[in-house]
């Protein structure tokens, strides 16, 4: 992504614009759904905003120019605090992934409306502005959906599992990152991950994009 900078630096200002966006809502929606279902813990840290400050990771940030993958702060909470700590920690896990859905889809009836508008300087803005926010968005909601800690899909499909299959489940937490590693990094030009989810995100963006 660092070198968007130099050759497109507008294209890299909208990029950084959308990603920061997709990772601010994400981990509020994450933080906010803990603090309704009666945990403390991402208020007392600062999390229940949309500042991105409180959400932006140092080094996912550093990877993320770098490397073009990265990852924002992940959202603490204390599953004790839950009522029903595992069926909870799934509900926290989705609102991110919803919450970069419902923006994506958003901006869409947005973007749609533009292709309406008489005003060219509004509808040239909209169409430059929402379609890489659009992206970014389906990107991240997607992407966390994948059933492998530490991403969000894991903990989702642990909370539908009856207890006995939670149990087994929940053994493999101690592998998820052997995993994902195995699945982003490139075996001969293209990785795992990318064959899996880029059909997903090409029909999303066809129909969310005019």
């Amino acid at each position: 992504m660092i070198s968007t900078l130099f050759s497109d630096p507008i294209l890299f200002v909208l990029l950084a614009f959308s990603i920061v966006t997709a990772i601010s809502i994400h981990e509020f929606a994450h933080a906010k759904v803990a603090d309704i279902l009666g945990d403390p813990t991402p208020e007392l840290q600062g999390r229940v905003t949309l500042d991105p400050r409180a959400h932006l990771d140092f080094y996912g940030s550093i990877f993320l120019l770098l490397v073009g993958f990265g990852w924002g702060k992940p959202v603490q909470f204390d599953p004790y605090n839950l009522r029903n700590p595992r069926r909870d920690a799934a509900l926290i896990s989705i609102a991110g992934p919803a919450s970069n859905f419902i923006l994506a889809l958003l901006s869409s009836v947005l973007l749609w409306l533009f292709t309406f508008v008489t005003v060219p300087v509004i509808s040239t803005i909209g169409f430059i502005i929402l379609p890489p926010l659009i992206m970014m968005n389906v990107l991240l909601g997607v992407f966390n959906l994948v059933p492998i800690h530490p991403l969000d899909g894991f903990k989702i499909v642990g909370g539908i599992l009856t207890d006995e299959q939670a149990a087994e489940w929940y053994k493999l937490e101690r592998y998820g990152l052997l995993f994902l590693m195995m699945l982003i990094i490139p075996f001969g030009g293209s990785s795992m991950l990318h064959s899996v989810i880029s059909p997903i995100l090409n029909f999303l963006n066809n129909i969310l994009i005019p």
